[in-house]
């Protein structure tokens, strides 16, 4: 079965008592039981859902995985993920992150004894030589956030096999349309569901789809013992985004290419950052491990201030000043003082993150209008 058709269609059944071709919004808290313990195969809502466990076969199905897990948001699910270390674990993750997963990483699991390090993980030797004994997981970002760094997921599996290490991909940027993490012998994909699978911005939502029996035990203990679950109408409005996840990706990565182009020709633009220009230190790598480029792009300023980029967004029409990402609409927005404002300055800049850089979500509209908008902001 090819994608476009898993995406409408895998783990998907008619409704038995209806025949209701989409999953209905099983809107209650608790279901009945014919005798203590004895059900149709849902007791509580907080542990289970038709909904949710519709939108939870549809997930797996898309990244290769035998069960997912879906959760209120994409760090609800992180956080479930985290519960399965103890203190004095060591954690690897990448120096260019979703500012979220650092605050994550760093606010609430390091003053419980989690030790964390952030390099830049397209540096394999790099890699290798920051693995303690106490190293339980790779954090993998790829494409990275903001800076679109393209990792080697093989062969940072590779090490990781080697060295008993498990290896957890946020597939959020791509979407398993463009890159299925689990193909390359990844332990678990977490998405912010909020973004390409829903793709409508008006939902939040996590999830994390894997094969690994153990990850999957933690994740079910975490649903039915702390609770961060999503609602119903969430699984719904989820589940009805996923059907047209891949025309609405193909669309935006095809005006992404474009807007590229266009940004990396102008006059005021300093670097543009796309995995699918030549340019791009990993370009060769992201042309065999992802199925097309992806929808995302950064670029700096000339005029390299938080100052000028706020202006230059200010002025935009078409895209939108706003974060998060993965919608139909366009989006634009500078990282440095906004998705990863929490992340100290002197660690932003370290890795490459600099203040004038503006991260743009590129949306399904025509692509000449989102150009002309760029434009005249310029």
């Amino acid at each position: 079965m090819k994608f476009n058709t898993k995406a409408i269609h895998s783990g998907q059944k008619s409704e038995e008592t209806s025949g209701a071709v989409m999953p209905p919004i099983f809107q209650t808290s608790t279901y009945e039981q014919s005798a203590p313990n004895v059900h149709k195969g849902y007791d509580y809502a907080r542990v289970g859902n038709p909904t949710r466990t519709a939108l939870e076969k549809l997930i797996a199905g898309l990244e290769g995985a035998d069960e997912a897990a879906c959760f209120a948001s994409g760090v609800a699910a992180m956080d479930a993920l985290m519960k399965m270390f103890r203190p004095g674990d060591h954690i690897i993750s990448s120096d260019d992150l979703y500012g979220g997963s650092y605050r994550l990483f760093t606010s609430i699991f390091e003053p419980y004894g989690i030790k964390f390090s952030f390099i830049n993980m397209t540096d394999l030797e790099l890699v290798r030589k920051t693995i303690t004994p106490q190293t339980k997981m790779m954090w993998i970002e790829t494409p990275t956030n903001p800076l679109l760094r393209v990792v080697d997921l093989k062969k940072l599996v590779e090490i990781a096999k080697e060295n008993n290490i498990l290896t957890i991909v946020d597939n959020t940027f791509a979407s398993p349309y463009l890159q299925r993490p689990l193909e390359f012998g990844a332990d678990a994909v977490l998405h912010s569901a909020t973004k390409y699978l829903a793709g409508h911005s008006d939902v939040i939502h996590g999830a994390v789809a894997t094969s690994n029996k153990e990850i999957l035990e933690n994740l079910r203990f975490q649903v039915k013992s702390t609770g961060a679950v999503p609602g119903p109408m969430d699984c719904y409005l989820t589940l009805r985004g996923i059907k047209t996840l891949a025309v609405r990706v193909q669309r935006s990565v095809e005006n992404a290419r474009k807007i590229a182009d266009f940004l990396n020709s102008h006059p005021k633009v300093g670097q543009v950052l796309y995995p699918g220009l030549q340019s791009h230190p990993q370009h060769e790598l992201a042309m065999n491990q992802m199925d097309d480029f992806g929808a995302m792009l950064s670029f700096t300023l000339k005029n390299d201030s938080i100052e000028a980029a706020v202006k230059f967004m200010s002025t935009t029409k078409v895209f939108t000043l706003a974060e998060s990402l993965g919608g139909v609409e366009s989006l634009i927005s500078n990282p440095a003082s906004m998705t990863h404002g929490s992340i100290p300055k002197e660690l932003r800049e370290k890795a490459g993150l600099s203040d004038s850089l503006i991260r743009i979500s590129v949306g399904i509209e025509d692509v000449e209008d989102l150009i002309a908008d760029l434009d005249q902001a310029f």
